[in-house]
């Protein structure tokens, strides 16, 4: 049974192949398409890459170490239908011992050309599933209204005493993907 988590709620894996879906609706009438992108920092105990290989997203589908792979990248967010808008795929028994936490970031690719926040985004969520048997594990709705926000972290994974866990995290950022990568690089 499926565990729907709240901000800042955690949960234990207790598997080691999962999938990460992402999902989310545009407000209709809001114009251009949107390109969400969902994106995956693989970082050390400082909190960073340990090389830029470790940043998973649409130009690097692979982690080094084969750990984590990511998702094609739908470019106009219609290809779901209800479902998940893309899916990062993940072997936990793989991840590089240097590796404590896998950050789960979605962003809106163009948004400030765009004129595109978070805020004209509806029913968006993370949810994490048994990759081998499609149960879901747990799911996380993001309820927040994030006006001006261009990118938010969705969740994390990480390693504590040998077990992987997940934690909704659901804060929005202005500044789009490059705001991860200076915070991670």
């Amino acid at each position: 049974m499926a565990i729907n988590l709240t901000k800042g709620g955690r949960v234990t894996l207790g598997l080691s192949q999962v999938s990460v879906g992402l999902g989310w609706d545009p407000n209709e009438g809001s114009g251009q398409d949107f390109d969400l992108d969902a994106s995956a920092f693989m970082v050390n105990a400082s909190g960073k890459l340990p090389q830029d290989e470790f940043f998973i997203f649409y130009n690097n589908l692979l982690s080094p170490c084969g750990s984590v792979q990511g998702a094609d990248d739908d470019q106009t967010g219609g290809a779901s239908d209800g479902g998940d808008d893309e899916t990062i795929e993940i072997n936990l028994d793989k991840v590089d011992n240097r590796i404590e936490e896998i950050i789960i970031v979605v962003t809106i690719h163009d948004a400030e050309a765009r004129k595109q926040n978070f805020g004209q985004v509806r029913n968006s969520y993370i949810r994490i599933y048994n990759s081998q048997t499609n149960e879901e594990i747990t799911k996380y709705e993001l309820d927040e209204d994030f006006s001006i926000e261009t990118a938010v972290e969705f969740g994390r994974l990480y390693r504590r005493n040998g077990e992987w866990k997940f934690q909704a995290v659901g804060v929005g950022y202005k500044g789009g993907l490059q705001h991860f990568v200076d915070k991670y690089a």
